[in-house]
């Protein structure tokens, strides 16, 4: 399917990406920045470090997209002194002149968030790199249902994949299965869906799972414990 993403901005001021093909954005309209935070940082990064107190964390991403989860996570790690190894699968890299329309870095207001922003996208796909001390990020270009996963790993999974009706497959029980058996003991899966499909099937995977309060203009939103 071939993928030609426009720039939009979304109601919080933070840019966002829309696929025609999909009619579908990356983010949500109601915020892209505030969504990103409210998910995958504060209910996933930040409470996962405040119940276990983690010395370090790996972290998984299902769908790198636009970056913005890895920079707000090279932002948390920075902030909070916790070192953080991120693997980001992604089948469709974003068009590299489409990364410097993107205005994360400005909003985020940091010394090198710029250069963090640039580095998440420029490093080599493949390869384990250093974007500061504190957070590697290792891309992976490549479909998750193809990409070998290592065994009982990652303390949090941030699930930013499509919504199930447009990107099922990356919902399957099969998928998620996949992802429960990569996660460590004591671990976190956090994702925008509330669906009750979704949560059902982890459920049945053996997860705990917590229905949230959702970002600006959500309902809700799933967190999903593996003890």
């Amino acid at each position: 399917m071939e993928r030609d993403p426009k720039l939009i901005t979304t109601e919080d001021g933070s840019h966002s990406l829309f696929v025609p093909d999909l009619k579908e954005t990356y983010h949500s309209f109601h915020g892209a920045l505030q969504e990103s935070r409210h998910v995958f940082i504060e209910k996933g990064l930040s409470d996962y470090n405040e119940k276990f107190n983690a010395i370090s964390i790996q972290v998984l991403e299902i769908g790198l997209g636009t970056g913005l989860n890895a920079l707000l996570t090279a932002e948390w790690a920075q902030v909070n002194q916790v070192a953080v190894e991120m693997i980001s699968i992604e089948a469709y890299p974003i068009p590299s002149d489409m990364v410097t329309k993107l205005n994360y870095p400005a909003l985020l207001g940091k010394d090198h968030a710029d250069e963090w922003f640039q580095s998440i996208h420029g490093t080599p796909w493949e390869t384990r790199s250093e974007i500061h001390p504190l957070f590697h990020l290792r891309k992976v270009n490549s479909k998750l249902e193809s990409y070998p996963l290592p065994s009982q790993q990652f303390q949090v999974i941030f699930f930013d994949a499509f919504a199930p009706n447009k990107q099922a497959e990356l919902w399957e029980l099969d998928i998620l299965g996949k992802i429960y058996n990569s996660q460590a003991t004591n671990s976190y899966f956090v994702t925008y869906c509330a669906k009750g499909q979704l949560k059902r099937d982890l459920k049945s995977l053996g997860y705990e799972v917590e229905t949230l309060e959702g970002s600006p203009g959500k309902k809700e939103m799933v967190r999903a414990v593996k003890y």
